[in-house]
């Protein structure tokens, strides 16, 4: 599964946002991400990928950011 993927299925299980609002350009406040919701999908992609954050990584802001976040760091520990 790709980072958008994983976002969109993650916001639709907890949040029941449908996936098709879930695009890059969305701020993730709008969506109702908050501070924590934030974190447990960072921990979700922990999970999901085999990979451990950085704990001083900077907050995404939007979708698309959080997706490339997400990239980037599969591709750096690949």
């Amino acid at each position: 599964m790709d980072s958008l993927g994983l976002i969109r299925e993650f916001l639709h299980d907890r949040l029941g946002i449908s996936p098709d609002t879930v695009v890059p350009d969305a701020p993730l406040d709008d969506l109702g991400v908050d501070s924590l919701m934030l974190l447990e999908l960072m921990f979700e992609f922990e999970d999901r990928f085999g990979i451990t954050l950085s704990k001083d990584l900077k907050s995404p802001k939007t979708v698309g950011e959080m997706a490339t976040l997400m990239d980037q760091l599969r591709s750096e520990q690949s």
